[in-house]
């Protein structure tokens, strides 16, 4: 008759990965300290936007660096891929097209006219508004009204006022200024100008656009400037007055230190939006008479052409141009920082 065998104990590794897993729960139940409560806090706070920063903004840029090396038309873009055959050409094509170096030199004329014509409107409208009077509030809410107004509504506008048919600012130039025949402010690529016996031609259809622009997005710099303003204290400009200072010498060595970082972040907020701008101009003069900015070119390229690797190449080449001043901002920013901090 056979004993029965005991069962066969564990080896001691056995023991030890027992050990482990009762160490790794009771870790696992200790309260979290307040260290990692707040670091889990902060990545669930920013989750949401790290996903939507990187579907709207890493993925579309990703994706049009893809489409700039390649050969790419509207018909192929489905098949686009990281293998497929990468070139230079569209940059050189881009590069070497007739009216793409004007065209650049037409996009930075629009975006430097109407970053400082829309700062300089919206810093007038502060000064003139920032002091309490009756009215002043509803004032203020139509000082916004051609920023929120649709652009497309503001457009249709300005296109039957300047008519030189039937607009009414040629009706006021007849009455007023004796013109014989209103000129075609959206169609005069340009415009013969006689001053002091002296002719010249003016690019009229790209000065209205620049105009338009002014107009339109002059609140964005009001709403910016006039918060600054309110923010100045007061014994500044009273200690200026009984000095003997001047309105002017007030606003110079006083009001205007005090704007200058708010005007410096305007400036290149509006250079950034205006030189990649595409529906004012198109809605205008459709990029014609003079007033053919790149953005209008990208979408030509995608529209007549179904050329989407350089009107990708194109894009990145603004890109590149915006760099520039970005850079040159961020850099007076950091420096006008470190010595308000001194």
């Amino acid at each position: 008759m056979t004993t029965p065998r005991s069962p066969a104990r564990p080896p001691d590794g056995g023991g030890a990965g027992e050990a482990r897993t009762r160490r790794r729960t009771r870790r696992a139940r200790r309260p979290l300290t307040a260290a990692r409560r707040e670091n889990r806090a902060g990545l669930a706070f920013t989750a949401p936007t790290f996903l939507v920063v990187l579907s709207v903004v890493v993925l579309p840029i990703a994706w049009t660096v893809l489409l700039a090396f390649q050969d790419a038309r509207l018909a192929d873009i489905q098949g686009m891929g990281l293998r497929g055959r990468w070139t230079l050409d569209n940059f050189g094509a881009v590069l070497g097209s007739p009216g793409f170096w004007s065209s650049l030199g037409t996009t930075l004329v629009y975006a430097a006219g109407g970053t400082a014509g829309s700062i300089a409107l919206g810093l007038a409208a502060a000064l003139a508004l920032r002091r309490p009077f009756r009215g002043r509030g509803p004032l203020r809410a139509a000082m916004l009204l051609p920023y929120v107004a649709p652009v497309v509504a503001v457009a249709f506008v300005w296109q039957v006022a300047l008519s030189p048919q039937y607009g009414v600012v040629g009706e006021w130039g007849r009455d007023l200024l004796g013109w014989e025949r209103a000129p075609a402010f959206l169609t005069t690529r340009d415009h013969r100008v006689s001053l002091l016996g002296v002719g010249f031609d003016v690019p009229l259809a790209l000065l209205t656009v620049i105009a338009f622009e002014t107009w339109r997005y002059f609140p964005f710099a009001f709403l910016f400037l006039l918060a600054r303003l309110q923010a100045v204290p007061a014994v500044l400009e009273e200690a200026a007055t009984v000095d003997g200072a001047t309105v002017g010498q007030r606003f110079r060595y006083v009001l205007l230190p005090q704007l200058m970082p708010v005007v410096a972040l305007l400036a290149v907020l509006r250079f950034v939006m205006a030189f990649g701008k595409f529906d004012d101009v198109y809605l205008l003069t459709g990029g014609g008479a003079g007033t053919d900015v790149v953005a209008v070119r990208v979408y030509e390229f995608l529209t007549a052409r179904y050329d989407v690797g350089a009107a990708a190449a194109q894009a990145l080449v603004l890109a590149a141009v915006l760099a520039v001043p970005l850079g040159l901002c961020s850099g007076y920013l950091a420096r006008r920082a470190r010595e308000e901090a001194a």
